[in-house]
């Protein structure tokens, strides 16, 4: 007797049964990528953000802003919050230069007068000394760009966080990115979501109105013990809450 009918109408069961199950199961988790500018140590509701990414995509490619957090840090003395400012060269025109050719102007003792401040402003707090070396090591190197400035110092900060995310630079500028965005756009390595999370961190009122979705910097970061006081000074730079908490500072991050 042939059974060849048989086992076909068998087999065809079986792949329908499998593609049945297959459109039964919830499609598979795209990876979330951070897109966001370089910033001078920014502020530790960055690094809170990050602890929900798969990764981080750097814009490499927009113009340069001035007032932002892109040359410029907030931290808090015994005079209140000051921002300490990294100069560029050509800062008249540097609003029409891509941000990664921004080259900083070493004329001003401008290392001198941040190193100074911050010893200063946290030479007696618990962790300084932990991560006084390997800050200083960065400024003495002096990078010619900011954007190589910034670079460096956001892969110590991720360090001390013990996050290890891969870090992509966007190979074009765009005004706006798709919430799924495909390898091709970015040089990644699969197709991602998207979390155009640029200039969400500012020292002035916000440039654009935030996606639905982006979380409320003051609710990222719980209240810590500050070296100055009274009361709690929120968006200070990361350098604040490292100084003060050392290795236990990720535990201020409300991760949810």
């Amino acid at each position: 007797m042939d059974f060849s009918p048989l086992r076909d109408a068998s087999a065809t069961l079986g792949m329908t049964f499998f593609y049945i199950i297959q459109a039964l199961l919830p499609p598979p988790e795209r990876p979330m990528i951070f897109l966001t500018e370089l910033h001078y140590h920014p502020p530790a509701a960055l690094f809170a953000a990050l602890m929900h990414a798969d990764g981080i995509l750097l814009e490499a490619h927009e113009h340069y802003r001035k007032q932002t957090y892109r040359n410029r840090c907030l931290i808090r003395t015994a005079q209140g919050v000051k921002p300490l400012t990294v100069p560029v060269l050509d800062g008249n025109r540097a609003e029409k230069v891509s941000v990664s050719a921004i080259e900083i102007d070493y004329r001003q003792n401008w290392i001198h007068q941040h190193w100074r401040t911050l010893q200063t402003a946290y030479g007696n707090s618990p962790y300084f000394e932990y991560y006084a070396d390997y800050l200083h090591d960065i400024y003495v190197s002096k990078p010619a760009l900011l954007f190589d400035l910034n670079q460096r110092f956001l892969r110590l900060l991720l360090k001390c966080f013990r996050i290890t995310l891969p870090l992509h630079l966007t190979t074009e500028y765009h005004a706006y990115y798709p919430a799924q965005l495909s390898s091709e756009n970015a040089a990644l390595a699969t197709p991602s979501l998207i979390a155009d999370r640029r200039d969400w961190l500012t020292p002035k009122a916000a440039i654009k109105t935030p996606e639905p979705d982006t979380p409320a910097v003051s609710g990222l970061v719980q209240p810590y013990p500050q070296v100055f006081g009274p009361g709690f000074e929120p968006n200070l730079s990361v350098l604040d809450l490292l100084f003060s908490q050392g290795p236990a500072a990720g535990s201020f991050f409300n991760v949810r």
